[in-house]
């Protein structure tokens, strides 16, 4: 016997009373579209709406002999049908509810386009060109979300546990990240870090998934400007503290003996995804995200993604009329969009400066595309640098959007930097200098970081 999604699904119907509850409403008898099977289906729709039970297979036979629009071969497919429906007590809930969302959504986009077809070419009657929108955007937002909300008088009990509930961070490493942060990264959140090239986007993000990684964390690094085996070189030179020259000088047995140093420290896996400039956008990644838990048993508690701005986005197509502050902020919603669904925060970055983009990357001509991202990041800071910092081994940090903590309160600071180990590190607070809160009385070096930002040509717009 060929087993159907159809059938899988009329058969969990009639035998699984949670799996019922669940997806019974969000089901349409015209998904079906073998009329035996939408038959069978629209009887159990009827039974469970009359007798809020489950039918069995002889209650199933009764109601069926009674309708009036099968024949008698009609009848005896329909009977065929019923009999196969056997109850698998080894079925996954979880596989069983998402496989059935996914048929919902694809049969009812395919009845969507099928409507859309018939009303073109002038076949309904009863609908215009001006139904299309309404009737797309209804197969598109089918799903399996039945919450009503949140009744504020009557679930008290859940938000007193809310306001009690100790909320699931990602710390870092950095002392002012944590301040400004309340103690780290929240899960469903996109985080973001703005840099001018060469500044150190890639190498912040390397730093933390380093981190993340010593922590015992999963970690999901995606990259779509360097090389896999670039950004695991500078996750070696991290780790191992040593410089990416000396990294290519080590001897087989003495690197052997450091990753296996790494590995007895950790219980987190890190795993590294290339994808080209501009070619994957978010359903690339949940599907990568998917493949990884069935093929490796892995699931990120943080996901990398290197950078932002050459990402695509599932909704528009890059050659599309759509302009660049709009693409890039669906890619930012996108984005986020899979924080929340996956549970885990993201971490991303933005280019700040022409000198950032090629002509193969997603088309952007200037940098006011990223200003459509603060409506939707969680945290959003500018990494600044200079000669004088880089003299000082330092980089600027600028607080742009904080949804943590109050983005007033250690708006400015700076961290320590070695390119040459890829890593980054808390300075001595008397190098802050008053620099660290902003508000304290604006001191030298408070205006001197103001100087810095303000020469960007992000910086202009950004002055708070």
């Amino acid at each position: 016997m060929h087993t159907t999604i159809e059938k899988t699904i009329l058969a969990n119907l009639i035998h699984n009373e949670q799996y019922t509850r669940k997806v019974l409403p969000f089901i349409k008898g015209d998904y079906f579209s073998d009329r035996t099977e939408r038959a069978v289906f629209e009887e159990i729709q009827k039974f469970v709406d009359k007798y809020n039970d489950l039918p069995n297979q002889n209650a199933l036979e009764v109601e069926l002999d009674s309708r009036k629009d099968l024949n008698e071969d009609d009848y005896k497919r329909v009977l065929s049908v019923v009999k196969e429906l056997q109850k698998d007590d080894d079925v996954i809930f979880d596989w069983l509810v998402e496989t059935t969302e996914d048929f919902c959504k694809d049969k009812a986009v395919y009845n969507a386009i099928v409507d859309g077809i018939a009303i073109i070419d002038g076949k309904d009657k009863k609908r215009g060109v001006d139904a299309l929108p309404s009737i797309l955007t209804d197969a598109l937002a089918v799903g399996f979300d039945n919450r009503v909300g949140h009744d504020y008088l009557h679930d008290t009990d859940a938000r007193y546990e809310f306001y009690h509930k100790v909320e699931e961070k990602i710390p870092f490493d950095l002392d002012f990240f944590n301040r400004i942060t309340k103690g780290g990264l929240p899960q469903k959140t996109l985080n973001i870090a703005l840099a001018g090239t060469g500044v150190g986007k890639s190498l912040f993000m390397c730093h933390m998934a380093a981190n993340c990684l010593n922590q015992g964390r999963n970690v999901l690094y995606i990259t779509l400007e360097m090389a896999e085996e670039r950004i695991a070189e500078r996750i070696d030179a991290n780790l191992m503290n040593i410089s990416i020259d000396d990294l290519h000088e080590l001897p087989k047995q003495m690197y052997d003996d450091k990753i296996k140093s790494i590995q007895q420290r950790t219980n987190g896996q890190l795993i590294i995804k290339e994808y080209p400039t501009a070619s994957a956008h978010s359903n690339h990644f949940r599907g990568l995200i998917k493949e990884l838990a069935i093929k490796k048993s892995f699931k990120p508690d943080i996901i990398f993604v290197d950078y932002l701005n050459i990402c695509a986005s599932s909704r528009f197509k890059v050659s599309g009329n759509v302009n660049s502050y709009m693409y890039i902020k669906a890619i930012a919603e996108e984005l986020r969009g899979l924080a929340v669904e996956t549970n885990v925060p993201i971490m991303s970055a933005t280019q700040t400066t022409r000198s950032g983009f090629s002509n193969s990357d997603v088309g952007l001509e200037d940098t006011s595309e990223s200003f459509g991202l603060p409506a939707t990041a969680d945290l959003m800071f500018a990494l600044i640098s200079n000669e004088e910092l880089e003299e000082l081994n330092q980089i600027a940090v600028k607080q742009l959007k904080n949804r943590y903590n109050d983005p007033t309160v250690n708006k400015r600071f700076v961290i320590g930097i070695d390119r040459a180990k890829m890593k980054l590190s808390d300075v001595e607070d008397s190098e802050q200098s008053g620099l660290a809160d902003s508000n304290q009385r604006k001191g030298a070096d408070d205006k001197f970081i103001d100087a810095i930002f303000d020469q960007t040509d992000f910086g202009e717009q950004w002055k708070v």
